[in-house]
């Protein structure tokens, strides 16, 4: 691999030099290259271009462009609820207030429907308060977490279907579970698993060979190993080439995530911003603020985001200040993505769990310049 000569692949190397991560791969510019650096993991193997990461939370664009196509097939209508492929979901009790105790519910009102999906305003999600259904959510082992769930999909959606909406649909915004309900409601339309639908409908046809719910046991050597923080220690929570992601999963991970390379994520951002994938129309709802002002809660979330951020369809939208108009997300396994107005594309994988050690990298990361990085080198 050659030195890093672009500021993108620059600040990676700076990152690594400095220990905040092992290595990744970074891409950045109108038609960009990805640059891998560093190493697979703590004093391993150098770091391939074409190395396969955990991508997390990067998973809910690709279950939202596929879900918007099928809007388009007019197999799904953005209102349609839910409970139609989603039985458990058709008349859960709600909390009156989301503090309350379990036992302090009313009917629903109105169905949790598609768009509440993509919004998250569906009443499920993270808790970020220590409350009596966040409590519950954990011993039933359906909280949000940095390792993939012990449950198969059948027997996640029937845990979070047994407890209490947070909310009334449409009303509140909670992060995550949403997309898990999506990738199941995919399945369940398709009949199979909805990595099989996502293959058929769309990673194939976009050449994204290396992008599904598990890495073959031949390709397991370009997995990176996945390190969590302790103090100022990163702990490997998953080995290089090993882990739950290894050869096909046990069972049904339609709630899951993916796991991708930088080729394979590129060419799915480049497909989106070229008009490609969906009708001008659902871009343009993709990358605007769908959610309504009263469900927009300091609380919902982490400190500060409803400042100058709002959600779209599956990621996250800014609605003021320099970069207002980019669309982005953000993986819990140290992924990052940015489409920019101008058609920037920003794409950052490492494999070191979001948190203060590298939040200065995806800061820096989303400051880079929009001129074109198109000649990156590897």
């Amino acid at each position: 691999m050659s030195t890093p000569t672009t500021p993108a692949a620059q600040l990676l190397s700076r990152a690594v030099a400095d220990g905040i991560v092992p290595g990744g791969v970074i891409a950045h510019g109108h038609d960009p290259e990805p640059v891998a650096v560093g190493a697979m993991s703590v004093g391993g193997p150098p770091m391939p271009a074409d190395a396969i990461f955990r991508i997390q939370s990067m998973t809910k664009l690709v279950t939202t462009v596929a879900a918007l196509r099928l809007v388009e097939q007019d197999v799904l209508a953005l209102d349609s609820p839910v409970a139609t492929w989603l039985p458990e979901l058709a008349a859960p009790r709600v909390l009156t207030r989301p503090e309350a105790p379990l036992t302090d519910t009313e009917a629903l009102r109105t169905p949790i429907t598609v768009r509440h999906l993509l919004t998250n305003t569906s009443g499920v999600g993270m808790i970020l308060e220590d409350t009596p259904l966040a409590r519950e959510m954990t011993a039933r082992g359906v909280e949000a977490g940095p390792l993939p769930s012990p449950l198969g999909a059948d027997d996640w959606i029937a845990a979070l279907a047994s407890l209490p909406l947070i909310g009334r649909p449409g009303e509140v915004w909670r992060y995550h579970h949403s997309f898990g309900l999506l990738g199941i409601l995919l399945s369940r339309i398709s009949g199979g698993p909805a990595g099989d639908h996502l293959a058929e409908t769309l990673l194939d046809p976009l050449g994204m060979a290396d992008t599904g719910y598990f890495v073959p046991r031949e390709k397991a050597n370009r997995l990176p190993a996945f390190y969590q923080v302790d103090g100022e220690q990163l702990v490997e929570a998953e080995p290089l080439g090993g882990g739950f992601h290894i050869g096909e999963p046990p069972h049904d991970v339609s709630h899951g995530e993916l796991l991708s390379t930088a080729g394979d994520y590129l060419r799915l951002l480049r497909a989106l911003r070229d008009g490609e994938l969906i009708s001008p129309e659902h871009l343009w709802m993709l990358r605007s603020d769908q959610v309504p002002a009263a469900a927009k809660r300091p609380e919902a979330f982490f400190p500060g985001f409803w400042e100058q951020t709002s959600w779209g369809f599956g990621l996250a939208v800014v609605t003021e200040g320099p970069h207002r108009g980019r669309a982005s997300w953000s993986g819990g396994a140290g992924t990052d993505y940015y489409l920019d107005p101008d058609g920037t594309l920003g794409l950052l994988l490492t494999q070191v769990e979001m948190g203060e050690r590298i939040a200065p990298l995806l800061k820096a990361f989303g400051e880079l310049s929009p001129s074109v990085e198109g000649s990156a080198q590897r």
